[in-house]
């Protein structure tokens, strides 16, 4: 299975934490096993053979069961144990994981919880392919297969450089926006097409042709160097310095907000465990966060 995922043996080997002689020789060994070639090691990248491809999807299947009946087990106890991996959108990951996660683990010093940052179409498929338990990430449309909790509901504001006209600004308004500079994420990210659908931004593309492939991090320095405007979610301000407070600009009401949410697959199984971490992050955040203002409006 990891072979077919990377579609590269050292890559397939350092996942399966062997090496790569090791791999490609379990690998032969399946094969003379089963009477045929699983993989085409004539082609780059690595692809399945016509039967190889059959043999695989049984496999993802078995893996599927087998990772079900070890949580099975574990939630009859009430276990936390065993490895336990999440995605988070790399919008959130950097303002929300470093509040909760240390704090979870010093609590718990026998959890095995791995983040890896994703973004929202990618967490979709790792959690139906079985690569993640859960996710986290932002409500959007096509979330009706996945089991969804409201972990906390999150402001977008508005960064704005001293010397941009919107720095005098108490409120900013979507109107305001019309002839800014906006630095904003490539399409794909949630957090940019929620922004741009709900500002009406046909003009979001001038900033990428100054800067691709860009962070809000990335972006926010650039805004603290002169030029322009960026946003960001709410907890990003609670790391701020009083100077870069500064640059910071709520939107006019309704303020755009968005829901962020606590997915897995609908037949998840491990809920003592889940439910522990959406405690945790429950309580990691401000109170007023775990309600929708009625100031603001869902995006």
């Amino acid at each position: 299975m990891a072979v077919f995922r990377f579609k590269h043996f050292a890559k397939a080997a350092e996942f399966c934490n062997v090496t790569q002689p090791t791999l490609s020789s379990m690998i032969q060994k399946l094969e003379e096993e089963l009477g045929m070639k699983l993989f085409d090691r004539n082609k780059q990248p690595i692809m399945p053979t016509p039967a190889g491809k059959i043999v695989i999807e049984q496999a993802w299947g078995v893996l599927i069961k087998a990772k079900k009946l070890r949580d099975t087990a574990e939630e009859q106890k009430k276990s936390l144990l065993g490895t336990f991996n999440i995605g988070v959108l790399p919008t959130i990951a950097p303002y929300l994981v470093p509040r909760f996660f240390p704090k979870m683990l010093d609590e718990n010093p026998d959890m095995d919880i791995r983040i890896t940052e994703m973004k929202t179409s990618d967490i979709k498929q790792a959690i139906i392919r079985g690569d993640i338990d859960a996710a986290i990430l932002a409500r959007v449309d096509g979330l009706g297969e996945y089991r969804c909790h409201t972990l906390f509901y999150e402001r977008f504001m508005a960064y704005v450089s001293e010397h941009d006209r919107l720095k005098n600004s108490k409120a900013i308004r979507v109107a305001d926006l019309k002839d800014e500079f906006l630095w904003l994420l490539d399409e794909g990210h949630c957090f940019r097409d929620q922004l741009v659908k709900f500002c009406q931004l046909k003009a979001a593309s001038r900033s990428k042709k100054a800067y691709n492939l860009g962070s809000i991090e990335t972006f926010m320095r650039i805004v603290e160097n002169g030029k322009g405007v960026t946003f960001i979610p709410e907890l990003a301000t609670m790391q701020l310095t009083d100077k870069q407070m500064q640059l910071v600009r709520p939107f006019a009401h309704p303020i755009p907000t968005r829901e962020v949410l606590m997915i897995t697959n609908r037949h998840f199984i491990r809920t003592t465990l889940l439910d522990l971490i959406i405690e945790r992050i429950r309580q990691s955040v401000p109170e007023s966060m775990l309600s929708l203002a009625r100031t603001s409006v869902q995006i």
